[in-house]
């Protein structure tokens, strides 16, 4: 079987919305505190390549959000937070083409998930903690809910 038809088939079976294209995949993940997780899976000549992204380019503590991605990479499975040209925060990760399998799809899937999910409340309180102030201003002078923002009451 062919390392597109297993990835595909590993979707399918999984019920984890993608949409395919040539040799590559856009993933949706389901998660808690981030509610998608966009991933790129791209079959390449040699490996297939894994691209997640977690958040934008900070706006403020820059130096302390790539402090804390880089503290979490070593233990990290088979993914690493990596940052593009315009400093948004991805997790990379390559797996050569004889190791995709549904096993390690699954693993690779879950790391991207656990971290992404996991990191996302503390790289925005990190990195955008006065727009989120902003925000909750905001919403309460006009009356609006702050249901998906309570996680940052503490920042209040």
């Amino acid at each position: 079987m062919s390392v597109i038809s297993t990835i595909e088939n590993f979707l399918s079976e999984q019920k984890i919305d993608f949409e395919k294209s040539d040799n590559s995949f856009l993933v949706t993940l389901p998660g808690e505190k981030k509610l998608q997780t966009h991933c790129a899976l791209v079959v390449g000549d040699h490996s297939l390549s894994i691209n997640a992204f977690v958040i934008r380019k900070p706006d403020e503590n820059e130096a302390a959000v790539h402090h804390w991605c880089m503290s979490k990479n070593a233990a990290m499975y088979g993914v690493a937070y990596a940052i593009n040209e315009l400093g948004d925060i991805y997790l990379v990760g390559r797996l050569p083409l004889d190791a995709v399998n549904p096993q390690e799809l699954d693993r690779i899937l879950g790391s991207v998930l656990q971290n992404s999910d996991s990191a996302f409340n503390p790289l925005l309180e990190l990195g955008f903690a006065n727009a989120i102030r902003r925000e909750w201003a905001w919403r309460v002078s006009h009356g609006e809910s702050l249901a998906n923002l309570n996680a940052f009451s503490h920042l209040i």
